[in-house]
């Protein structure tokens, strides 16, 4: 059921902009301001897609989860309570990135299956995004050219 993936894309995408923005906050070294600002322009981007869908949830005929209790119960995204180095924080959200193009991706199959292509759409918009935050994830941490 598409409302059902949608809370669940809801509640992680919610986590993923509060661990970037964890991130963005605690990141330190002598790159900190270059860290600083690619952090802070991830979770407000991703942040700005959360509203829009809560909306497509209420579009469903169903209710948008709004706490933090809820949303821990969906996301798929791992909680982060340490502050690791800043190379560990890109791997980290570099694989919660490649979570997110996974729930996004089933989101996009169940919408087209279900005949909502306006949300088939605008998930395919968030499948570019996440796209292109895991090219500039991999390239901070790529240390060898191929």
């Amino acid at each position: 059921m598409l409302a059902d993936s949608m809370k669940k894309l809801l509640a992680s995408s919610y986590a993923f902009t509060i661990k970037a923005q964890y991130f963005h906050w605690n990141v330190e070294g002598p790159n900190f301001s270059e860290y600083h600002e690619f952090f802070g322009k991830i979770y407000e981007e991703v942040y700005a897609s959360i509203d829009a869908t809560a909306e497509y949830i209420r579009t469903l005929d169903s209710y948008a989860p709004g706490s933090f209790d809820r949303f821990k119960e969906l996301s798929i995204i791992p909680d982060q309570t340490m502050v690791p180095r800043a190379e560990l924080m890109f791997a980290e959200l570099l694989s919660d990135n490649n979570l997110m193009l996974d729930l996004l991706r089933e989101c996009f199959k169940i919408a087209g299956d279900e005949n909502e292509f306006g949300i088939e759409n605008f998930l395919a918009e968030r499948i570019d995004a996440h796209a292109k935050h895991g090219w500039m994830l991999k390239s901070y941490i790529k240390k060898d050219r191929a």
